[in-house]
């Protein structure tokens, strides 16, 4: 195993989409990268997942969903402490739509479709940063 195979055996994540389709592929490609993952389809799951004191160390949130959409998700997790590393992915778009939902407390913006290439930059980088905290 290498080192990443290693590190990322130990990090969980959770993939809030609300086509199942999509939600699937991104645990998938992210259960093929060592990573344990769970799924929530708005906002609303993702947010009862937290309360029932489940804890990730990486998100994909989707913005658009209903229910409860991404930058409401993204808002109230971060009004609860929650620190995990939030990465927003999305279709579709405008710079200003990707800036309110950045400021919405995303640690990271990322377009829809994610490959493993995207997700492995992405654990790379709460590697890095879980190693120099």
């Amino acid at each position: 195993m290498t080192s990443l195979e290693n590190f990322t055996s130990k990090l969980t994540a959770l993939v809030v989409d609300d086509t199942d389709l999509i939600r699937k592929i991104h645990q998938k490609m992210l259960n093929s990268l060592g990573v344990k993952s769970e799924g929530a389809k708005n906002g609303k799951e993702a947010l009862e997942i937290h309360s029932y004191g489940k804890k990730f160390d990486l998100i994909l949130m989707d913005k658009d969903m209903p229910i409860m959409n991404g930058l409401e998700a993204t808002k109230e997790l971060r009004a609860r402490g929650i620190c995990s590393t939030i990465v927003g992915v999305s279709s579709h778009s405008m710079e200003e739509e990707i800036v309110k939902f950045m400021e919405a407390g995303l640690d990271e913006y990322q377009e829809k479709p994610l490959n493993k290439v995207k997700l492995s930059s992405i654990l790379d980088k709460i590697k890095h940063n879980l190693m120099s905290n």
